[in-house]
């Protein structure tokens, strides 16, 4: 018989989130949504570290985290971002994996278990043009993930990162056309992603079968990923 676990999914009401709640359910995982939007089980902020405590009180045990939650940010050449634009990616991006792998790792170490999967991008590796606050803060979350990859080795506790190319998701629906083009242009497939792709991925990496991985950074980029 399999062992019950339970989930937490920010940004788990649309796109890459979604596909993953739907995915990991499949596989018998009880799953919550953590996400600002109507019908999320949790609506919460993840930039707001002491509303991310609280949820984590809340909820209880948790065995997978997956950091979906996430924000396209400003699409401007570097020198024309402003300020907030740039503070409120950061914020989403990276500060709400911060605060919620803050949360809810803690536990995961004391009961032996536990799964983290934090969605970066290729971006974060590649630089996209006129989206740097957004390839800047995918680069902060592949480093975070690889330093709590090493932190976490020893404690039965994995933490991976996924760096996906174009997925048709709501999110790259407020991405400037011009910008969506040529990072499509960029994958040898010559098609961008479908959620339900990078979702099996995810599942992967918040299972039992993933055992002597932690700290890496899996592609799942069309052929666009040179290193």
């Amino acid at each position: 018989m399999s062992v019950s676990r339970t989930a937490v999914i920010t940004g788990g009401m649309s796109g890459l989130g979604a596909a993953a709640a739907t995915r990991l359910a499949r596989d018998g995982v009880t799953v919550v949504t953590l996400d600002l939007a109507e019908g999320a089980d949790l609506r919460v902020d993840v930039t707001d570290a002491a509303a991310v405590r609280a949820a984590a009180a809340q909820v209880g045990p948790v065995d997978i985290l997956v950091n979906s939650a996430g924000v396209i940010g400003p699409n401007a050449p570097l020198w024309e971002i402003p300020l907030d634009g740039w503070e409120r990616t950061f914020a989403v991006n990276v500060r709400g994996t911060f605060n919620i792998c803050q949360a809810f790792v803690p536990g995961m170490i004391e009961r032996g278990w536990g799964r983290i999967v934090n969605l970066a991008s290729m971006a974060g590796k590649d630089g996209n043009p006129n989206m740097s606050p957004y390839s800047a803060s995918k680069a902060a979350v592949i480093a975070l993930t690889k330093s709590l990859g090493k932190e976490l080795a020893t404690t039965g506790v994995l933490a991976n990162a996924i760096a996906p190319a174009v997925i048709a998701t709501p999110m790259n629906a407020n991405t400037e056309p011009d910008a969506l083009a040529h990072i499509t242009s960029l994958i040898p497939m010559k098609r961008v992603g479908r959620p339900e792709e990078v979702a099996e991925l995810i599942a992967w990496l918040a299972s039992d079968q993933v055992s002597f991985s932690t700290g890496a950074v899996y592609d799942i980029s069309g052929g666009r990923a040179t290193y």
